[in-house]
């Protein structure tokens, strides 16, 4: 653990420093815009699990709004033209989300317990799983939050602070999670600042 987190204090004294806290800023004001932006970044989690994020980012942004009201042949369409891996199905799923809206907005501006928050996700919203539901709540500014992707959990492999599981169960997901809380302990991280520190040493980028 004592490389990981020379390396992470290191890049706390950079310019990824500043970057990272401007993203976090981001983050934390999607809440603040109301229920229509916090249902799309829903939707842009929806479309990340096994998909590129460039690749999702990019069609999230030419997509927009139209994700709070066509149809779902009409989204499944533009998926299509511009290219998306999972048309059909998360297309379907967006729908079903869709039904919830209204749910969400007040579970989110009645509760701060992020944990049964991300549990209400995981069971009603299809298509979302810890990781997905984790990075929903990190993208709308709940900062106790890290996504647990293939990225993650290849550095920490790395640094021989884990074993590389065969699958992803809840279980596992919250034990790798308790060991990113240690990390982020001992460098005075929250897991949404740690979160991105780890994905700049794996991939050289910050993304959202």
């Amino acid at each position: 653990m004592k490389d990981l987190v020379a390396s992470i204090e290191k890049l706390k004294s950079s310019d990824i420093s500043t970057i990272i806290q401007s993203r976090i800023n981001e983050f934390s004001s999607v809440k603040e815009k109301g229920i229509d932006e916090i249902f799309k970044e829903l939707c842009f989690c929806i479309m990340t699990a096994n998909c590129g994020a460039e690749k999702c980012i990019e069609i999230h942004n030419l997509i927009g709004d139209d994700f709070l009201n066509l149809s779902e042949e009409g989204i499944m369409n533009k998926f299509r033209e511009y290219g998306y891996r999972f048309p059909n199905i998360r297309s379907n799923y967006i729908l079903q989300a869709r039904k919830y809206k209204d749910e969400l907005e007040k579970i989110l501006f009645s509760t701060t317990n992020g944990d049964d928050l991300r549990d209400w996700i995981v069971k009603n919203i299809k298509g979302i799983g810890y990781k997905e539901s984790s990075h929903f709540l990190r993208n709308i500014g709940f900062n106790g939050y890290a996504i647990i992707d293939f990225h993650i959990v290849d550095l920490l492999v790395h640094y021989n602070l884990i074993e590389k599981p065969k699958t992803m169960t809840k279980r596992k997901y919250l034990e790798i999670e308790k060991v990113l809380k240690e990390i982020g302990a001992i460098l005075n991280l929250d897991m949404a600042q740690l979160d991105l520190y780890l994905w700049y040493l794996e991939t050289g980028k910050i993304l959202k």
